[in-house]
């Protein structure tokens, strides 16, 4: 009966069959993920600086910065796509699932949701239009109220014996306005 090691624990004949330091260190590093093996890193550097510069070749030649080889768990990216079975489960909401009757309430329900999307897209575009014309609106009886008063105290300068009354309900025609 031959027992099998990962790589990280093989056995050294040199050491009558224990996993050398080096090893036991790499397996118990692994085991504690990529931060322990940064944290190694810098210590590395902090104590000499060859070793710290040596720990980053081993962890990018043995491509111990992602995840996966480190902790053993698969990457991120294929869990996901373990969790969704081939990468589709987009496409499968359209498939029919056997059911007639799941399968008209489910067609009927997705018309629903997408008219209900569609009215209420169109309400919000007219909210927004409503907005625009209103501070479209503002914006004009700002500029017309800028006009007036511009219109006044130029008058004011043609008639000097007026008063500040008498100015503002003047009801002679101004040029320019409709």
């Amino acid at each position: 009966m031959t027992t099998t090691y990962p790589p990280a624990t093989a056995p050294s004949a040199a050491f009558g069959g224990r996993p050398n330091i080096l090893r036991r260190t790499e397996a118990w590093l692994d085991r504690k993920g990529r931060k322990a093996w940064i944290a190694a890193m810098i210590v590395g550097f902090i104590a000499f600086w060859p070793i710290g510069l040596a720990l980053v070749a081993y962890i990018t030649y043995t491509n111990r910065w992602s995840a996966d080889p480190m902790t053993g768990h698969e990457p991120r990216r294929a869990r996901c796509h373990a969790r969704q079975g081939n990468g589709f489960a987009a496409f499968r909401v359209a498939q029919p699932s056997g059911n007639a009757a799941f399968d008209s309430y489910k067609s009927e329900m997705l018309k629903r949701l997408e008219d209900e999307q569609t009215a209420f897209e169109a309400f919000l575009q007219r909210l927004r239009d409503a907005k625009d014309k209103s501070e479209f609106d503002a914006f004009m009886a700002d500029r017309a109220k800028e006009a007036r008063l511009r219109d006044t105290e130029t008058r004011d300068d043609d008639k000097p014996g007026m008063d500040s009354a008498a100015r503002l309900t003047d009801p002679a025609p101004r040029s320019g306005e409709y």
